[in-house]
């Protein structure tokens, strides 16, 4: 990603490959949250603990993801 006139990059590649793989998983959390309520509905508990579960690797994933791209962003 480079600016008008700049040669330099404002945010490296990698960067932006992890600030979107980051974006992907936060909109999945909220996208679980509806997944969620249609298994209530439905009366699955079995889908709702899998949703649930799911959700969770998901958080834990956006968590090593902003560490990791904390360093990378203080490495650059």
């Amino acid at each position: 990603m480079t600016t008008g006139t700049q040669s330099q990059q404002v945010v490296s590649n990698l960067e932006y490959d992890w600030l979107t793989v980051m974006q992907s998983k936060a909109e999945a959390l909220n996208a679980y949250d509806k997944y969620i309520q249609d298994a209530r509905e439905a009366n699955s508990e079995e889908c709702v603990e899998l949703f649930n579960r799911l959700k969770q690797t998901e958080a834990e994933q956006i968590q090593e993801i902003r560490q990791h791209l904390t360093k990378t962003m203080s490495a650059s």
